[in-house]
């Protein structure tokens, strides 16, 4: 009776490491898909905030010398 114990005890320890390392999987997995939509939107924004920079710019340009 006292191995059966013993059998259920390292089997909750194995499934309990188990989903450890299932939730250490997804944390990477998130994480580089973070890296990833961070990445993407800074490239994007990058060109949108040059553009709009560069649209000001150009009218205040035009407003100064009128």
């Amino acid at each position: 009776m006292r191995a059966n114990r013993v059998g259920a005890s390292g089997r909750q320890h194995r499934l309990s490491r188990q989903k450890g390392v299932t939730a250490l999987e997804y944390g990477i997995l998130a994480a580089i898909v973070a890296v990833i939509i961070g990445g993407t939107v800074y490239t994007n924004m990058s060109s949108v905030l040059s553009s709009a920079f560069s649209t000001v710019t150009s009218a205040a340009t035009s407003a100064a010398s009128h």
